[in-house]
């Protein structure tokens, strides 16, 4: 699992680096700024080794405002199979709507404050490489809370919604379980309705659990 990671503090861009590589992550590159970011995986992606995730700071050189995830976004358009994951001591819900519903592929956003848990970060990152995602659940408030008036979610019951709100944080199955205090079955028997109310039928191709995701936060 290859990755990139920007980040302008040269302590935490190495710490990142160390606790991945530790744990059997290859870190591919290390950048300081947006536009590094930008060109590295332009490289990487030239020479035939597009990396299987970005992990980027939301604030990065020169105005450390909202660089980082622009650079996030645009390399969203331009290699749709590239996972991101960026983290922030904010939620910018304009470009993180624009990243979330930029693929069915791979996209996390993290909140650094919450970011307690050594195991749970590199979990993340796998997670959103290999495909998932990985929000915040202070994020999915802020995105969701626009969400719930829309008609697209108008069929699903709160069971439902409480469901894809924690599908949306990157929950297993068996995670939503014990969160909710139900059994597995009753999580895979919501989820399939969920499904069905979305239209998202069975495909080779797409990721039904990352698109039923994607249309609750860009609904």
């Amino acid at each position: 699992m290859r990755v990139v990671i920007a980040e302008d503090s040269v302590l935490l861009r190495e710490g990142l680096t160390r606790l991945l590589t530790d744990r059997g992550l290859e870190v591919v590159a290390g950048v300081g700024d947006a536009e590094a970011l930008v060109r590295a995986v332009r490289e990487l992606a030239g020479a035939g080794a597009l990396p299987d995730v970005v992990v980027a700071d939301v604030r990065m050189p020169p105005s450390h405002t909202d660089e980082g995830i622009r650079a996030a976004v645009e390399l969203r358009r331009a290699y749709p199979g590239l996972g991101v994951l960026v983290l922030s001591q904010y939620v910018e819900e304009q470009y993180a709507t624009e990243l979330i519903a930029g693929s069915s592929h791979g996209v996390g956003y993290l909140l650094k404050d919450r970011v307690a848990d050594v195991r749970e970060f590199v979990e993340a990152v796998t997670r959103v490489a290999r495909g998932g995602t990985a929000l915040d659940p202070e994020v999915v408030a802020q995105l969701l809370g626009r969400s719930r008036r829309q008609d697209v979610l108008a069929g699903l019951t709160p069971r439902e919604r409480e469901v894809l709100g924690l599908m949306a944080e990157g929950r297993t199955n068996s995670a939503v379980a014990k969160q909710l205090v139900v059994s597995h079955g009753a999580v895979e028997k919501h989820i399939s309705n969920i499904f069905m109310k979305l239209g998202l039928t069975q495909s080779d191709t797409d990721h039904r659990r990352v698109l039923a995701v994607l249309t609750y936060l860009n609904s």
